[in-house]
């Protein structure tokens, strides 16, 4: 014997019912994304390394406590093939174990704490002013991308990402100096009615 299909299983809605809206699902980051030493770009003792950090907020200037950062950079010298070992795999047990802390990759992956907050320690990028960033969070159908530009980098003034800005959008893509070799970056998602909008890259 055949049960009977719910009509809303059937494809057609009971009448006087909408359809669910789309939404986000998730985000699930913390279950697999995130792998030890995700921020720790700059191998262990290196000298001449920086820190940036932040904390990502939204349109409410509230922090966003789930979201994830890649950040994507070259090597000091230039380079940008990077070298394998972020996601290292323990052979017996199969678990991340991360990186090995000699290799520089030139890639990062940390989580927002519960304070919406991230750090990432790496090596100046040669070649280029600043740090391609990449932005996963609640809300978001799609990543978003943006730079962190250092603010003390060689080479600000000819970018022409920059010089296509006007002042107050390109402050959104500086940091600011808190210490010797450490940067501050904040993530704005959208405008809160006081600060900018970080602005954030198409690549489409």
């Amino acid at each position: 014997m055949s049960a009977a299909i719910p009509a809303a299983a059937s494809g057609s809605a009971p009448e006087g019912l909408l359809p669910t809206p789309s939404q986000t699902v998730g985000p699930f980051y913390g279950y697999a994304l995130p792998f030890p030493g995700g921020g720790d770009i700059a191998p262990a003792g290196r000298s001449g390394a920086v820190v940036l950090h932040g904390h990502v907020l939204d349109g409410a200037g509230e922090p966003v406590p789930d979201a994830l950062i890649e950040v994507w950079q070259p090597a000091p010298d230039g380079s940008r093939h990077g070298a394998p070992g972020s996601l290292r795999r323990d052979p017996v047990t199969g678990a991340v174990i991360g990186r090995h802390g000699v290799a520089f990759t030139g890639f990062g992956r940390v989580a927002t704490d519960a304070d919406g907050h991230y750090t990432v320690t790496t090596l100046p990028p040669g070649g280029a002013p600043y740090l391609a960033l990449a932005v996963f969070a609640r809300g978001l159908t799609h990543h978003l991308h943006t730079r962190a530009y250092l603010y003390d980098a060689a080479g600000l003034d000819q970018d022409w990402l920059l010089a296509g800005l006007p002042e107050e959008r390109r402050a959104t893509l500086l940091t600011t100096p808190e210490d010797t070799g450490v940067h501050r970056f904040d993530i704005r998602l959208q405008y809160d009615g006081v600060h900018e909008e970080t602005v954030f890259l198409d690549f489409g």
